[in-house]
C-alpha cells in the first residue's frame, strides 16, 4: 500500500517562465510609426500578413513583405513605410518568472523573411480574437498565444541549426535551373541526402514527385515564353530544357489541356494581384476574373456592376485563403510582381507573369500586358492620344514657366518623407519623362538615380532645394501633422525658393499618385495641370 504522505515534496526553485500578451495592435498602410514600447521591460513581435514595405529598425532600412517577421525589445524605435496596402500585427508581451530579463527573450538581428503560414494564419487570429474576445472560448487567446511562440521558438531555432532547409534550397535550385539537364539523383548528391529519401520529403513538401514539378516548371516557362512572343516550337523547347517541339508539344498538350499552338490564341482568364495591372486590363476593356481595386478605379471600371467575387484584397488574406480565392477564379494567367513572395506557390494554378515593375516604365508594362491579351493595337492607340495631349501641354508650359527647372516630390509620413524618381511613380513619371522637369541634384547624389527614392526625416526635406515641391502625401497621424506644421512655419522653410514663389502643392491624394499605370497617369497629369496651370483646358 502506497504511504500518500512520501507523495507530499517541498516545492522546487525553478526558472519557470511564462508569456503574457498585453497589447495585440492592428498595423496598416495608416499605420506607420510603431514607436517604442510603453511598457518597459516588454517584448515585441511584428508580423507581417500582406503587402511590402520598408520596416526601418533604428533607422536602419529591411524591406518586408508578406511572411517577414520581426521580434525585439521595449526600447528598439521600429517604423514602418508601406509599398502599398501593407497589412501586419504588432504583438506586446512580458516575460514573467525570471530574474535575469534575457531568459526566454525571443529576438533576431534582423527580419526573417518567409516564415511559415502557420504562424501568419496565428498572429491574424490572435490579433482578430483580441479585437472581439466574444469570438473564441475564454482561453483561446492566451492558447493561440502560446501556440505562437512555441512555433517561433521551434521556427528560430531550426534556422539557426540549418539556415534555409536543403527542400527549399532545392526548389528554389529547381526554379533557377529547371531549363538544364536536372536529374533526382543529382539533387539529392545536392542536398547530402539519399536518393530515396529526397524523393519521399520532395514529394511530402511539393505534393509532386521530383519529375513531375520538373515538368510543371518547365511548362509553365513555355506558357509564358508563349504569352510573351515565343519562337518556333523546337527553339521554345530547346529554350526550357526539352531537346525538340514534338516532345514539347506532347507535354504541354498534356498538362494543359491544349496544344501550344491553341494556347496561344485562345482566350484567358487573367487574376491580377495588384492595383496596377488591373487598371492596365480596364483601360484595355477587359474585367479580369479576380483584381484588386483601390476606389477610384473600381468606379470607372464599373463600379457596383463588377460582382464581389471578382474583387480581390490580397492583403486582408492567410496563405491559405490567398491560394483558394485565386484557384476559385481559376486562371489561365496570372500577372504579378517579380517581388511577390506568393509567385512561386500559385504555380501549380496557372504560369505568373512576374514584370519587373521596378525596372520596367508603365509604358513598357502597359504593352507587355497588352500584347500577352492581345490588345497591341488598342495599346498603341492610346498611348498615341496620351502623347497628343501632351503637345498643348508642354506649349502652355514653355509659355507659362519656359524652362522647367527642378521638382521634388514628396511623400510625408509621421517622421519621415520619401522623395522619389520615375521608377517608382508618384507622377514622377510625368514630371520627369513628359514635361521636361529634373530632380533635384541632391536627390540624384543622395541615391534617386540608382535606387529610386530617397528617404530622409521631414524635417531634412529643406535640405532638397527645388524649383517645384510636390506632396502627394501627408502625415495621417496628429503627431506627424502637428511636426509638419512646425516645418511649415521654420525659418528654413520659408526660406525656399520654390515657398516664397508659391511653388509648393499639397496634393495629398496618396491611393493615387500611388498609381504606376495609363489610369493613374492620366489623371495624376490631370491634377498637376490644374496646380501647374489653372487655365489649361485639360480634355
Amino acid at each position: 500500500m502506497t504511504d500518500i504522505s512520501s507523495l507530499h515534496r517541498e516545492p522546487v526553485s525553478a526558472p519557470h517562465l511564462f508569456h503574457i500578451p498585453l497589447r495585440i495592435t492592428e498595423v496598416n498602410s495608416q499605420v506607420k510609426d510603431l514607436g517604442r514600447s510603453e511598457r518597459t521591460g516588454c517584448s515585441r513581435i511584428f508580423v507581417v500578413l500582406g503587402g511590402s514595405g520598408v520596416l526601418h529598425i533604428q533607422e536602419e532600412p529591411y524591406e518586408v513583405s508578406r511572411g517577414s517577421l520581426y521580434l525585439c525589445d521595449d526600447f528598439q524605435k521600429l517604423d514602418v513605410t508601406s509599398h502599398g496596402l501593407l497589412k501586419g500585427v504588432l504583438i506586446e508581451y512580458r516575460r514573467l518568472g525570471t530574474a535575469d530579463p534575457d531568459t526566454g527573450a525571443l529576438q533576431c538581428p534582423e527580419p526573417l523573411n518567409g516564415c511559415p503560414d502557420k504562424l501568419l494564419r496565428q498572429a491574424d487570429e490572435l490579433q482578430k480574437l483580441w479585437r472581439e474576445p466574444k469570438l473564441g472560448s475564454p482561453f483561446r487567446i492566451q492558447q493561440l498565444f502560446i501556440e505562437l511562440m512555441n512555433g517561433l521558438y521551434e521556427e528560430l531555432a531550426s534556422r539557426e541549426r540549418t539556415g534555409r532547409s536543403w527542400l527549399e534550397q532545392s526548389v528554389s535550385f529547381m526554379q533557377a535551373h529547371f531549363v538544364e539537364d536536372l536529374t533526382r539523383d543529382q539533387l539529392a548528391e545536392r542536398a547530402n541526402v539519399s536518393p530515396e529519401h529526397f524523393s519521399r520529403a520532395f514529394r511530402k513538401y511539393t505534393g509532386r514527385t521530383f519529375n513531375e514539378y520538373l515538368t510543371l516548371l518547365r511548362i509553365r516557362g513555355a506558357q509564358k515564353r508563349i504569352l510573351t512572343g515565343s519562337p518556333d516550337l523546337n527553339t521554345l523547347a530547346q529554350e526550357i530544357g526539352y531537346k525538340e517541339g514534338a516532345y514539347l508539344s506532347r507535354r504541354f498538350k498534356e498538362s494543359v489541356g491544349v496544344s501550344p499552338t491553341v494556347y496561344r490564341g485562345k482566350s484567358k482568364r487573367i487574376v491580377t494581384l495588384n492595383q496596377n495591372y488591373t487598371a492596365i486590363l480596364t483601360v484595355l476593356g477587359i474585367t479580369p476574373e479576380l483584381g484588386v481595386y483601390t476606389g477610384w478605379t473600381e468606379k470607372i471600371a464599373g463600379g457596383p456592376e463588377i460582382p464581389e467575387r471578382q474583387k480581390f484584397n490580397p492583403y486582408g488574406c492567410t496563405s491559405a485563403s490567398f491560394y483558394e480565392t485565386v484557384a476559385a477564379a481559376r486562371p489561365d494567367i496570372i500577372i504579378s510582381y517579380d517581388t511577390q513572395e506568393e509567385n512561386n506557390s500559385l504555380l501549380p494554378l496557372a504560369p505568373v507573369l512576374d514584370l519587373p515593375f521596378k525596372t520596367m516604365s508603365w509604358r513598357e508594362q502597359f504593352r507587355m500586358i497588352a500584347g500577352i491579351v492581345n490588345k497591341r493595337r488598342e495599346a498603341e492607340e492610346w498611348l498615341a492620344l496620351y502623347d497628343k495631349r501632351l503637345i498643348p501641354i508642354n506649349r502652355q508650359l514653355d509659355r507659362q514657366l519656359g524652362s522647367r527647372g527642378t521638382a521634388a516630390v514628396w511623400e510625408i509620413g509621421p517622421d519621415k518623407a520619401y522623395g522619389f524618381g520615375s521608377s517608382h511613380g508618384r507622377s514622377c513619371q510625368i514630371l520627369y519623362d513628359d514635361i521636361g522637369f529634373r530632380p533635384p541634384e541632391r536627390m540624384l547624389e543622395q541615391g534617386l538615380s540608382w535606387r529610386g527614392y530617397v528617404e530622409t526625416s521631414m524635417e531634412a526635406i529643406v535640405q532638397y532645394a527645388a524649383d517645384h515641391i510636390f506632396i502627394t502625401a501627408l502625415p495621417c497621424d496628429s503627431h506627424g501633422r502637428q511636426r509638419l506644421m512646425r516645418l511649415f512655419r521654420s525659418p528654413e522653410w520659408l526660406a525656399l525658393d520654390a515657398v516664397r514663389r508659391r511653388r509648393v502643392y499639397l496634393l495629398d491624394q496618396p491611393e493615387l499618385f500611388f498609381g504606376f499605370d495609363p489610369l493613374s497617369s492620366l489623371e495624376q497629369l490631370r491634377v498637376l495641370m490644374n496646380v501647374l496651370a489653372p487655365d489649361h483646358k485639360f480634355t
